[in-house]
């Protein structure tokens, strides 16, 4: 009776991870499988018969055109990821290192606050600032100064966009900086460093995990963006996302060209997910 149910007992994981395997399967794999399926019909449309020809729309993606609109995409996600990690860094570490212990949870509430409001209302409340008799082009004219023109453009996508993942950075790198190690700033003093060589040498490297954590977490959302390049970029600001919605909801209505730009960008995303299993959980050498 101990033998035999010693055999079974590799059966006791599988128990516990069936409900969220089954669930997984259903609502992830088996929909990114229709979609691979869909990306191998060249010009299908809603309706048509389903029928595998092979990999012209993954061809079709590297045409200039199709192919400036995913550079533009990681080129607006890099950026993005670029000003959070500015921004975001000194906040964190002034929330962690230097604010009150009894503000800090006040503190961290703050930024967290923007994210329980809707994503499209923080775009829409972007747009009635930066339009041209917005808020921000009335207060330059109060202080004669020439206005601005930023809505519709890279510049106004950016600080949406920004605005919208700052406190997913801000969150990440205050877990880090949390538990930064002050004994050996002051060793690294001690030695005769001076604070901008224990930044680089010594806070940098206790903190790079969340530092590669933060960034990568704001690329994978910022590629994925629909709603700020939508509302704030206009025509000028084609992305990936917004090509992928105009594939299967807009007036082209390719559904097996959308079905391979869906591919492509969960295969990015996929990479950047790996990354940040990997270099998330790495812990730095001192």
């Amino acid at each position: 009776m101990e033998l035999n149910r010693r055999r079974f007992d590799w059966l006791q994981p599988l128990t516990l991870l069936a409900p969220a395997g089954i669930w997984l399967l259903l609502l992830l794999v088996l929909p990114a499988l229709i979609i691979f399926q869909l990306s191998l019909v060249p010009d299908i449309r809603p309706g048509d018969l389903v029928n595998p020809q092979g990999f012209a729309n993954y061809i079709r993606i590297f045409d200039p055109l199709y192919l400036q609109v995913i550079l533009r995409s990681l080129g607006l996600a890099v950026s993005t990821t670029f000003i959070c990690l500015i921004l975001g860094f000194p906040v964190a570490y002034w929330i962690a290192q230097i604010a009150p212990q009894k503000w800090r949870n006040l503190l961290l509430l703050g930024f967290v606050l923007p994210l329980w409001t809707s994503s499209l209302l923080r775009s829409y409340a972007w747009v009635t600032i930066l339009r041209r008799s917005g808020l921000l082009n009335n207060l330059l004219a109060s202080l004669d100064l020439p206005t601005l023109q930023l809505l519709n453009r890279i510049p106004a996508v950016l600080i949406g966009m920004s605005y919208s993942l700052l406190p997913y950075m801000v969150l990440i790198l205050y877990a880090s900086l949390e538990k930064l190690d002050k004994r050996l700033l002051e060793a690294a003093a001690d030695l005769g460093a001076n604070p901008v060589q224990a930044f680089w040498k010594v806070t940098v490297p206790q903190v790079l995990p969340g530092i590669a954590a933060g960034s990568l977490l704001v690329f994978i959302t910022g590629l994925g963006d629909f709603v700020d390049p939508e509302l704030l970029g206009g025509a000028s600001s084609m992305t990936a996302a917004r090509l992928v919605y105009n594939q299967f909801l807009g007036v082209t209505q390719n559904w097996g060209f959308g079905s391979a730009l869906s591919m492509t960008l969960i295969l990015a995303v996929s990479i950047a997910i790996a990354l940040l299993i990997k270099f998330g959980e790495a812990t730095p050498k001192h």
